[in-house]
């Protein structure tokens, strides 16, 4: 069976991916979440990101595709079981919420009330 296919990144996660060393190399020392922070200023000082959002808009043009391929082909029969399975537990049947019980049963109640009139 296909894995899913991974949702495409963003024009800005493309960039960063390929301006990274350049970060690192004329700011040494910066710790990885201060090289994103930097990273991120320089992204909003950008005036021309069009390259960057082509890239992007074709990788979401190919994901689009690969997903109707997936989802065409069967797609994933049961995410919940898979994700349970790679844990070791046993996948188990979502519960109502307390909030929506408390409306079926006012339901149930307003049903019984009509009945009896």
């Amino acid at each position: 069976m296909l894995d899913k296919p991974k949702r495409p990144m963003s024009a800005y996660l493309l960039w960063l991916n390929s301006a990274r060393q350049k970060i690192k190399a004329d700011f040494p020392g910066l710790k990885v979440t201060e090289v994103a922070k930097k990273g991120g200023e320089m992204w909003r000082g950008m005036e021309d990101k069009s390259e960057w959002e082509a890239m992007a808009a074709k990788a979401k043009e190919q994901y689009t595709k690969d997903l109707e391929s997936f989802n065409a082909n069967g797609g994933d029969a049961a995410p919940v079981a898979k994700k349970a399975q790679k844990r070791g537990k046993k996948p188990r049947a979502a519960a109502p919420k307390k909030k929506q019980k408390e409306e079926l049963d006012e339901d149930d109640d307003d049903e019984e009330d009509e009945a009896s009139d």
